[in-house]
């Protein structure tokens, strides 16, 4: 289970995270608590080890802006997560695409057909807000979204929640921020350790050739 800690705006928390296993971490380049510069984001990033994927989230930002902050901080991945239709995303060639849609009803995953990125993630509807909510969806109804491709869930997850979301949904990946958080952008060590294990557990049960948790 890959797992994606977000809104990372300082050092030691990115390292912190890395070295308790993250396999991603997430840079916000848009309006937030958690929002960092070009520049902040760089300075991180160049500390990181190898094999750590760094993530750029933004919010309908235009088109070169987004290429101009990536190739200035070496990020190449790429995190929508706002009204960005299929051609923006199509203008965004070269970059792997996280395309988010915010889940309030089962209808909303209609919306996943019309895209084509290299990952949707799930995240919770609350009104005036496009992420980092801390609330929860229906995770039944993330469940039904592989047919569309690989699924990122997020929303309201906690170290906590998270092994049951991982049992329900399958996702190819969990992404947290405030569920590891003692404030808004300050991650919490203890937090981010509980959460990296129990969405990894099933991995290194498996590992170790013991039978997988969730079909007890």
């Amino acid at each position: 289970m890959r797992v994606k800690i977000c809104g990372i705006t300082n050092n030691e928390d990115a390292l912190a995270a890395v070295a308790l296993g993250a396999d991603a971490l997430g840079f916000v380049f848009a309006k937030s608590p958690r929002q960092v510069t070009k520049e902040q984001a760089r300075d991180i990033i160049e500390q990181l080890p190898p094999f750590v994927s760094p993530v750029g989230l933004f919010v309908d930002e235009r088109v070169d802006t987004i290429k101009e902050v990536c190739n200035f901080c070496h990020i190449h991945t790429v995190q929508l997560h706002g009204y960005e239709d299929p051609k923006y995303v199509n203008d965004l060639k070269g970059y792997k695409i996280i395309k988010a849609f915010r889940i309030k009803e089962e209808d909303d995953l209609k919306l996943l057909t019309n895209y084509k990125p290299h990952a949707f993630l799930l995240d919770s509807y609350v009104k005036g807000v496009m992420g980092g909510t801390g609330v929860s969806f229906n995770w039944e109804i993330a469940s039904q979204a592989h047919k569309y491709g690989d699924i990122i869930l997020s929303g309201g997850l906690t170290p906590e929640n998270v092994k049951e979301a991982i049992r329900m949904v399958k996702p190819y990946a969990v992404d947290v921020s405030s569920g590891v958080e003692a404030s808004p952008g300050k991650k919490d060590k203890a937090l981010m350790k509980r959460f990296i294990m129990n969405a990894k557990i099933w991995e290194g049960l498996q590992g170790h050739g013991a039978p997988c948790p969730y079909d007890s």
